[in-house]
């Protein structure tokens, strides 16, 4: 790869950052337009690499591209969500019915590490982060990467749709209210029963968005 080639390449990655921080923020609203020459002046690209990021972002579902129309933030409907919600309780029954009876649960102790310090300075877009994170590694102690990686996407775009409601979840629960149900969850995987971690996950209190 030519030294062009990686600069593209670099500048493509800050727009897919950029852009992810804020439509996951919620500072940036599904079904919001997203406009080129608006986008290459704030960003300080051109047309080339935006497009590539706009492209990439298509992929993990958080920007649609209406024909005629242009690219805008990605909408979801309710049934999108519910059906979201569905599969994700699937993949991650799976994941627990084949994960070995003794997992390193190590990245799990320090994505909660994260998510303390995130809660202790109230920064909601990376306690979103940690919540997926944790989830995301809970699912990957069954060592199935086609699995992690499936879970992991659909989450992004489950988070999309919790974006949007971050403030009424500050504003309607404790700030230590997610720490704790997460706090549970370990504790039911180190206990290693099987039916204790999917009680966990049961009253994990994840489909709250959905009311």
């Amino acid at each position: 790869m030519s030294d062009g080639e990686l600069q593209t390449y670099s500048l493509v990655e800050l727009a897919v950052e950029r852009l992810r921080l804020e439509i996951l923020s919620g500072r940036s609203e599904p079904g919001q337009r997203l406009i080129e020459e608006q986008l290459t002046r704030r960003l300080g690209i051109s047309r080339a690499p935006l497009r590539e990021a706009m492209r990439l972002l298509a992929q993990q579902g958080l920007v649609e591209h209406i024909p005629r129309r242009g690219a805008r933030v990605a909408t979801l409907s309710d049934d999108d969500v519910r059906e979201l919600y569905e599969v994700r309780d699937v993949l991650e029954r799976h994941a627990i019915a084949t994960m070995p009876d003794s997992p390193d649960l190590t990245r799990l102790r320090a994505t909660l590490d994260v998510m303390r310090l995130a809660t202790a300075s109230d920064d909601r877009l990376e306690l979103a982060n940690a919540h997926r994170r944790f989830h995301t590694e809970v699912v990957a102690l069954a060592g199935n990467r086609q699995l992690t990686a499936l879970y992991g996407s659909l989450l992004v775009r489950i988070q999309l749709y919790m974006a949007v409601n971050m403030q009424r979840e500050a504003e309607a629960t404790r700030s230590d209210d997610g720490l704790q149900r997460h706090e549970r969850l370990l504790t039911a995987l180190e206990q290693g029963t099987p039916s204790a971690i999917l009680t966990a996950l049961t009253t994990h209190g994840a489909r709250a968005y959905l009311t």
